[in-house]
């Protein structure tokens, strides 16, 4: 698990788990940038066993961030990737998205027109070194309202995308059969009974075939998570997140063997 916390916006925390329910601390603080913020980290294992960050470098302007590690706990930066699209003012919560293909991606909530309304845009990278990027481009069907923190995850051949509501500070549920779109939503308003003030959700497989959604509720300054054992149709009650809830946001959790 990859994490900011309540106490810094630019240090990264990283922690571990045999059953994605009790974390212990691997290494914190494991890195921080040369600059700028450390904000909503993803983390990802590459095709060469190298680990991968991204993450909100500020609460404005056009770039992310990346890190490297062999190891998850020594980091060294891998740059900054800026955003061409015209009129951005604010980068926020990249997640990064590996398709079955081998293709990596990201997805990311730009506004585009400095009003605090964010659209999820996808980027791929177009060289095996992850140098070089695509124009960011919108998910279509999530392109129409204020949406945030959107994580998608790829199951039984379609593409499901979690994504904050900004207007109703729900995490609702969309579905596609193409990575880009278009999304058709499953899910709104209160839809799995997660409650509302939502945000920062990021999904994880379990060992059972189920999935696991974390979240932030950021309101009362607590971390929940809740279940899923019938393929993302509906969710056990939301819980507290034991030692870290009140102290993590944001978190992004990578599922290995070993």
């Amino acid at each position: 698990m990859t994490a900011f916390t309540g106490s810094s916006n630019t240090d990264l925390y990283v922690y571990e788990s045999e059953d994605a329910y009790t974390y212990s601390l691997l290494k914190g603080p494991a890195y921080t940038p040369p600059g700028g913020l450390l904000r909503d980290p993803s983390i990802m294992k590459h095709s060469d066993g190298s680990y991968w960050l991204v993450h909100t470098t500020n609460f404005t302007g056009n770039t992310i961030g990346f890190a490297r590690s062999e190891d998850r706990v020594t980091w060294r930066f891998a740059g900054t990737q800026t955003l061409s699209t015209p009129g951005l003012a604010r980068t926020w919560a990249p997640e990064w998205f590996v398709d079955r293909d081998g293709s990596v991606h990201v997805v990311v909530s730009l506004d585009t027109e400095n009003n605090q309304v964010f659209r999820p845009h996808l980027l791929t990278a177009t060289d095996r070194r992850l140098l070089n990027w695509s124009v960011p481009r919108p998910l279509t069907g999530l392109d129409q309202a204020n949406y945030i923190d959107t994580f998608v995850v790829r199951f039984r051949g379609r593409y499901h995308a979690f994504a904050k509501n900004q207007m109703t500070n729900y995490v609702e549920h969309a579905v596609a059969d193409r990575l880009d779109g278009p999304y058709g939503f499953t899910g709104t308003d209160d839809w799995a009974d997660w409650g509302r003030w939502r945000q920062g959700q990021a999904l994880v497989r379990l060992d059972n075939g189920g999935w696991r959604i974390y979240f932030d509720g950021f309101t009362d300054r607590k971390y929940y998570f809740s279940d899923s054992l019938d393929g993302l149709r509906t969710w056990t009650p939301v819980q507290q997140l034991p030692g870290l809830s009140g102290v993590v946001h944001n978190v992004t959790v990578l599922r290995e063997h070993v």
